[in-house]
């Protein structure tokens, strides 16, 4: 299984619907929160391009934000992305 990180925060919802829709898949990740600490908020927007949480890594791909795992899932993708092993 691929390496699942989630840089989020406490108080956002859509981080807390990432979170949920990750469990629920039995899908084990890392979640990064990123509001008390500035150095991991700046790890996320280098490596995702972005300012907004969530922000979702799976291996090396970014899947973006709740939205883009969401719509992952409604295509029937997600379950896929994650058996992914890491190269």
């Amino acid at each position: 299984m691929s390496k699942i990180i989630v840089y989020g925060t406490n108080t956002c919802g859509y981080c807390g619907a990432a979170r949920m829709l990750l469990t629920k898949k039995g899908a084990k990740f890392e979640d990064i929160l990123v509001h008390e600490d500035r150095a991991l908020r700046e790890e996320m927007q280098a490596r995702s391009g972005r300012t907004s949480v969530p922000q979702i890594f799976i291996g090396d791909h970014h899947v973006g934000g709740y939205d883009d795992l969401a719509a992952l899932e409604r295509a029937g993708e997600l379950d896929a992305m994650l058996q992914l092993d890491d190269k």
